[in-house]
């Protein structure tokens, strides 16, 4: 599943589920543009690539950065093939505390509307490579969220869902495959970096949550990923996968 000569710009890419997609896409030679806010964890992701990368910090939810990423790995690489739009985090919100268009709107604008402008500047670029997009979802934009404190990230997700059909409605005919991964339970840092106690959540009781008694690591959503974004997958645009070991069959 060789990606050699490829260029492969992945968000999110410090920690997680980013950070393991970004080091697997390098295993498998291509080059990485390595995005985050994080430019410590950056530098240290890049050092476990095997392949040129290139590190942007940036932010998605700002204009300027977003354009910033793809201005900088144009001028590096003089390409773009696979978009991998991974960033985002979660902000707690609800109708009954009384802050959930605060939070709405800050999750909407890393993970929707970063989004859609870092796609809006890829298309012209993945249209020329015949290239894809891969967006990170999660299965929390398919159910109501068990707690409603996570209500404004699922909606994020579900507007994600339906951006991934879109697209790929608009761009099939130019050859560009636009696919979603929505992951369940997995081990990353997502919660803690974004300000959630420690103490409302454990991976024994999302363990507990799933019809296999696990969560999943970040190296599993890397490897769907990465099938995705390959030839192997040449057939598929406009489809979710789920890898949540079982938990939406639960709930």
């Amino acid at each position: 599943m060789s990606f050699e000569n490829k260029v492969v710009i992945v968000t999110g890419a410090s920690s997680g589920i980013g950070s393991s997609t970004a080091v697997l896409f390098s295993k498998e030679k291509a080059n990485v543009v390595l995005v985050g806010r994080n430019e410590t964890k950056l530098n240290e992701v890049a050092a476990l690539c095997v392949t040129k990368s290139l590190i942007v910090k940036a932010d998605v939810s700002k204009e300027a950065e977003v354009k910033n990423i793809v201005e900088q790995t144009v001028k590096e690489f003089g390409r773009i093939d696979v978009l991998v739009n991974n960033a985002g985090f979660v902000r707690y919100g609800s109708v009954g505390m009384g802050n959930i268009l605060s939070a709405y709107d800050e999750v909407m604008a890393t993970n929707v509307r970063g989004v859609l402008h870092l796609t809006t500047l890829c298309v012209d670029h993945l249209i020329e490579s015949k290239g894809n997009i891969v967006n990170i979802s999660s299965i929390g934009g398919q159910i109501p969220p068990n707690k409603p404190l996570l209500m404004p990230y699922c909606i994020s997700k579900a507007a994600l869902n339906f951006i991934t059909q879109s697209v790929a409605l608009e761009l099939g005919e130019y050859g560009v495959r636009v696919n979603a991964v929505s992951p369940g339970p997995v081990v990353t840092n997502i919660l803690k970096n974004s300000g959630i106690p420690e103490t409302d959540f454990s991976w024994k009781d999302f363990e507990a949550s799933t019809l296999l008694k696990r969560v999943g690591e970040p190296e599993e959503i890397a490897d769907l990923i990465m099938f995705l974004a390959s030839d192997k997958a040449k057939s598929i645009t406009g489809s979710n996968f789920v890898s949540d070991n079982g938990f939406l069959l639960k709930h």
